[in-house]
C-alpha cells in the first residue's frame, strides 16, 4: 500500500430537524391543542484512532465526508430521530489541522481514542414548546440549526521511540533491518528508501520502535532531494541517531557530511534538533579495525561531537547489539524519570486537595463558632429584657 502522510479533507455534520407545526384533531376530542414535535440534532463527524492504519491514503481517495440530517418533528408529539454520526478511522498520531485558518486541533494517538471535529446541527422547536397560558394555539416553530462544515488537514507523524538521520546510503535502513523484523528496500544506490520505515526492536522483555527515514542531502530545506517532509516524523521520537558512514563510496569528507546533516536539521527545526543525538558509525567492515578506529577519532576531534558515540557493523551485526542495549536503557531510564514526575505530580497534587479541604473546615468552623455566639448573644439580650408596666 502506497505512504501516503499527508492529506486534506472536507467534513459537513448534518443539520438539525426543524420542529414541526400541529394541531390535534380527532374525533371527540375538543380543542385538541398544540402537538407538534422537535426535530432531531444532526450528526457529527468523528475521528477515531486505528492502530491497523499506517497511511493517509484512503483519505486521497474521498476527501469529503457527511453526516446524516436530522429528522424533522411530527405531529402527535413525535421527535425527529437524530442523524447518524459517522467515524472516521485515522492512523495513529494523525494531527488534525483546520486548513481555513491553519489551527492546530489535536491528535489522534491511541487506539480507538475519539475527536469530535465537526458538530452536528441542534434541533428545532416544534409549536408545542410554544404554548403557555396567554398562547394557547401557537404557530411558532424554530428551525434546526445547520452543521458545521470545515476543511480539515490531515498530516501523519509516525509513533516511534528512536529516529535515524543520515545521509542516502549511510546504512538506516541496512541497519533496521539487522535489528528487527521490517525489511525495507536496501541497495547501494543513494535514496533506495523513499518512504518511512517503521521497525520493532526486542531487548530481553522489553521493547522499542524505530523509525527509518528518506536520506537528507545538502539544501534539503529548500527541497533538494526529497527535501525535508519526512522530518516530521522525528518530531515524536525520544531518540535521534544520527548515522554517519566512515568510507563514503563517493570518497566525501564524513565530518562535512555530519555538519550537512546537522544544518539541515536546524534549518527544519530548532525543537527537532535540539533532541537528544547519538552519534553511530557505520560500515566498520569496510576498513580495517586498526584503521576504522584511527579515522573516527580523527573524525570526533573535528565535528566536536556532544553525546554518546557507537561503531558498528550492520552487515556483520557488530556492535548493534551494544547499540539496541543502550537505548532500551536510555528508554527505561526516561520512563522511570517520566513515572517519578508524574509521582511527584500527584503528591503535590494530594498536597492541594487536603490542605484545601483543611482550610475549607476550618471555615466552616469559623462560621460555626460565630453563629452560635450571635445565638449567645441574643439569649443573653433577651435575659435581660425589662418589661416597664404603667399604672391605670
Amino acid at each position: 500500500m502506497k505512504f501516503v502522510d499527508e492529506a486534506s479533507v472536507r467534513v459537513e455534520a448534518g443539520k438539525g430537524g426543524n420542529g414541526c407545526l400541529s394541531f390535534r384533531r380527532e374525533k371527540y376530542i375538543a380543542k385538541g391543542g398544540p402537538d407538534g414535535g422537535d426535530g432531531g440534532d444532526g450528526g457529527c463527524v468523528y475521528l477515531i484512532g486505528d492502530g491497523r492504519l499506517n497511511t493517509l491514503i484512503d483519505f486521497r481517495f474521498q476527501p469529503r465526508y457527511k453526516a446524516q440530517k436530522g429528522e424533522h418533528g411530527k405531529g402527535k408529539d413525535q421527535t425527529g430521530s437524530k442523524g447518524e454520526s459517522i467515524y472516521m478511522k485515522v492512523p495513529l498520531g494523525t494531527s488534525v489541522f483546520d486548513e481555513e485558518s491553519g489551527d492546530y486541533l489535536g491528535d489522534v494517538n491511541d487506539p480507538g481514542e475519539t475527536m469530535l471535529v465537526a458538530q452536528g446541527g441542534f434541533h428545532g422547536l416544534g409549536n408545542t414548546r410554544f404554548k403557555s397560558s396567554t398562547n394557547r394555539a401557537p404557530r411558532q416553530t424554530s428551525p434546526g440549526s445547520q452543521g458545521e462544515v470545515r476543511d480539515l488537514r490531515f498530516e501523519l507523524k509516525l509513533l516511534a521511540d528512536v529516529g535515524l538521520l543520515g545521509l542516502p546510503n549511510a546504512g538506516k535502513s541496512t541497519l533496521i533491518s539487522s535489528v528487527s523484523d521490517a525489511r525495507p528496500k536496501v541497495a547501494d544506490y543513494p535514496f533506495t528508501t523513499l518512504v518511512p520505515n517503521l521497525g520493532v526492536i526486542k531487548v530481553g522483555d522489553n521493547s522499542f520502535v524505530m523509525a527509518d527515514i528518506p536520506g537528507l542531502i545538502e539544501g534539503a530545506a529548500e527541497g533538494a532531494g526529497l527535501g525535508v517532509q519526512f522530518l516530521k516524523h522525528l518530531s515524536r521520537n525520544r531518540l535521534l541517531l544520527h548515522l554517519l558512514d566512515v568510507a563514503p563510496i563517493d570518497g566525501s569528507d564524513p565530518a562535512d557530511n555530519y555538519r550537512v546533516i546537522e544544518k539541515e536539521v536546524r534549518a527544519y527545526s530548532e525543537g527537532i534538533a535540539g533532541k537528544d543525538r547519538w552519534l553511530v558509525f557505520t560500515k566498520l567492515d569496510l576498513l580495517p579495525a586498526a584503521e576504522a578506529e584511527e579515522k573516527i577519532q580523527s573524525i570526533l576531534a573535528d565535528i566536536q561531537h556532544e553525546g554518546p558515540v557507537f561503531s558498528i557493523s550492520a552487515v556483520a551485526s557488530k556492535g548493534t547489539a551494544e547499540l539496541c542495549n543502550a537505548i532500551q536503557e536510555y528508554m527505561l531510564e526516561l520512563r522511570r524519570s517520566q513515572e517519578e514526575a508524574a509521582e511527584l505530580e500527584e503528591a503535590e497534587r494530594k498536597i492541594r486537595d487536603e490542605t484545601h479541604a483543611y482550610s475549607q473546615r476550618q471555615r466552616e468552623l469559623r462560621k460555626a463558632r460565630r453563629n452560635q455566639t450571635e445565638l449567645q448573644d441574643e439569649d443573653d439580650d433577651d435575659d435581660h429584657d425589662v418589661e416597664v408596666h404603667y399604672e391605670p
